[in-house]
Parts: structure tokens; sequence; C-alpha cells
């Protein structure tokens, strides 16, 4: 998945131009800069790329999620619904607002289920946030309809998914509001940064001041700028945004060495009768950046984990034993630990978690292997690496 795993003559020239100037801060300086506004011309080919009318570049995927969230006005006391499977930077970015995390079940797709959406929403519910995990999505149309039919905020996280499509439009450029993370291991990196992408133009005027200390960027001396409303520090460096504009021009690159790998490692365990695979809703193509398939239960499973990391098969991973994607290991969150005391409404609106139980996400998290396809392979390595984990699928179905 990561695009440092092929950076070459596109990233040095942006990033040398960046340093030649020495302007690192993405606003002021103009006179020094020669012309170059990295991160103004990044958000200018996210605009192209995601098919969006406005991109707010910042720090992290994870402030994308809190920005998006707070230029739509979810704050204190506000109930967001969100995945029981993601990462935690869902919860991390909606508690910083005051807002209340309410997770949910997945299904098949791995994505948030509708039918757990509906069931969980109650007068408090102000947003719901799909996550586009392991580069595929869920039945975004459903979910829009419901967000639709409650008058609730929807939020696209799709910061595992750049690239990915439903029914022909980018994900992220579906919801209300779309959030993209470029960190080190996403498809195209910034080193660290992320987007909120929009075509409210409000929600993007706000992201644009919140995420610079309510800066609003009118004139040309930021000192004199006014501040129409608090902010905070959200801003990407024009280093990060210099990498990052160099991989967004190689992503349809990216993307065809991800599929290429993909298909192959796919149709070779497709051959596996007991082996099934992640549903992608009709309309949908996934960014090829993970292959997710399901074994018959949670003890072959953890057979088929254990035998991929014994017999050198990297970047496989099971969930459901993870401390970082999946609700089960969350205790910090189910225990409410946290460095500053929390506010009722929060500590109220986790307190069910010490006690709620997933069976449905427990039912497809425990059967996943999520498998990250790297870029940097050999057709030769890819089909070696396939034929070994169909071989150790096979011996952990016997056993």
């Amino acid at each position: 998945m990561p695009g440092f795993e092929l950076f070459g003559d596109l990233e040095r020239k942006e990033v040398n131009e960046v340093l030649d100037n020495g302007v690192l801060m993405r606003y002021g300086f103009d006179g020094m800069r020669n012309g170059h506004w990295k991160a103004k011309a990044l958000e200018a080919e996210l605009t192209k790329t995601f098919e969006t009318k406005h991109v707010q570049l910042v720090s992290s995927g994870t402030a994308a999620v809190s920005v998006a969230l707070a230029s739509a006005g979810v704050g204190a006391g506000d109930e967001v619904i969100m995945p029981t499977f993601t990462f935690v930077a869902s919860f991390e970015a909606i508690m910083m607002l005051g807002a209340i995390p309410v997770l949910v079940d997945i299904d098949d797709t791995l994505a948030i289920d509708p039918k757990a959406v509906e069931a969980a929403i109650t007068p408090k519910t102000k947003a719901v946030m799909m996550v586009q995990m392991c580069g595929s999505m869920g039945d975004l149309n459903t979910v829009q309809s419901i967000c639709e039919k409650y008058d609730l905020i929807f939020v696209e996280d799709a910061c595992q998914a750049i690239g990915g499509t439903y029914d022909g439009k980018p994900l992220g450029s579906i919801g209300d509001l779309g959030c993209f993370s470029f960190d080190f291991v996403k498809t195209i990196t910034c080193g660290e940064g992320g987007a909120v992408i929009t075509n409210n133009s409000d929600y993007y005027l706000n992201a644009d001041h919140y995420s610079d200390h309510g800066h609003d960027h009118e004139g040309n001396d930021r000192g004199a700028e006014t501040h129409p409303f608090l902010g905070y520090n959200f801003r990407i460096s024009e280093l990060n945004a210099a990498v990052g504009l160099a991989q967004v021009k190689r992503l349809p690159e990216f993307i065809g060495i991800q599929k290429k790998h993909y298909t192959i490692i796919r149709n070779a365990i497709s051959q596996i009768p007991e082996v099934t695979f992640r549903t992608v809703p009709a309309g949908g193509e996934e960014s090829y950046a993970f292959l997710n398939f399901f074994l018959p239960d949670l003890e072959i499973a953890r057979k088929v984990s254990k035998g991929f990391k014994d017999n050198g098969i990297d970047v496989c991973f099971h969930y459901y034993d993870n401390n970082w994607h999946y609700i089960r290991k969350w205790e910090h969150l189910k225990n409410k630990k946290s460095l500053f005391p929390l506010s009722a409404e929060i500590k109220q609106g986790l307190e069910n978690l010490k006690h709620q139980t997933f069976e449905q996400s427990d039912h497809f998290i425990g059967r996943n292997i999520s498998c990250l396809i790297k870029m940097s392979w050999t057709e030769n390595e890819v089909a070696k690496r396939a034929e070994n984990m169909v071989s150790i699928i096979k011996d952990a179905l016997k056993s």
C-alpha cells in the first residue's frame, strides 16, 4: 500500500524546490517563495482527483476527521455513530470535540452495517461516520439515505481507501464530507498529512479557518487577519505537501500496480472452496490496497495467521487479535482512561462499552485475514507468495 516504496525523482524535485526557497510554512512569506505554493498546488490537484469542489489539507487523517466534524458543527454532547472496525483515531477525533462515539456492528463489507446505524440513532445523534477500511467500502447508498431521512451529517473516512470508487465516484466524495490520510503507510504519502473534502462551501470555509487558529486568510498580511471563531493548529507543512504533490500525480500508477498484485493472489486463493471474500457493494471498486478474505471459523483463521507469520508471509493481519483496529482490545476506551477529566456526557456515553457485545462484528472480524498489497514486489515474488499462502491455508484447513 505505501507510496514510500516507490519514491523517485518527482518527489525529490518537489521537496528540493521547498528547501531551495526555505519556506516550510504553507501560509505567508510570499516574497521568498519564488512562486512555489506546494499545499495550494496539492489542494488543486486533489480537487481533480476526488472530483470535488473543495479540499482543505491538514496535518493528519485524525485531524481531518476532527476538522470535518467541527466544520459541520459537531461538538459537545453530540453523538457520532461509527463502526467497531476502524483505527483508534476515529473515536479520538470524535472525543477531542467533546462529542460521543457510538459504536455499532459491521457487516460482510467490513464497513458499518446500515441496520445497526438506524437502530443506534437517538435524539442526540448528529453524524454518521462510515470508515472505509482496507481499500473498500460499505453500502454507501443506504447509509446516505438513512442520514437524509434523519437529517444527519454523513462523513466518509476514506483514509485507507484512496483510489476506490462507488458508482463511478471517488470514495470520500459521496458524503457531506470526506476524510483522507497521507501518513507514511498510505497509498500516497506526505509523510504526515491529511485532507478534508466537501462540496459544501460553508463547511469548507469553516475547515479552512478552524485548521489554522481561526484565521480568515483574507488579504496578504497574516498579522492583520481576523478570527471569525476559535480554531486550532492542524496545518500541513510545505515539505509534507511537496511529497504529496508528487505522489498524487502517480496515483493511477500505484493503483494499477496494486490491482495487478491483488488479482494474482486473489485468483490463487479463490481456488480454495472454504475461502470467501469480503462483499464489495454493487457499483463499487476497491483500491486494491488490501486483499480481505474469510475462513470458516476463528480457530482456522488463527492457525492461518500463525502459519503466515511462521513462514515469512508478512503484512497479513488478523484484526480480531489486533490492539489498534478492533474494539475487542480497546480497553483504554472502555475504561475511559484519559490524561484529563472527560465530560459527564462522554463518560455516560461510553459506560455501555464495558458490557456491550458485538457478536456480528466478531463473526466477521474473527474469520477475516487482511493482507496488505505491496507495490515493490516483483511479479515472481507475488506468484511465489500466492503459492505459499494457498499451501498454508490448505494445511490449516486439514489440521
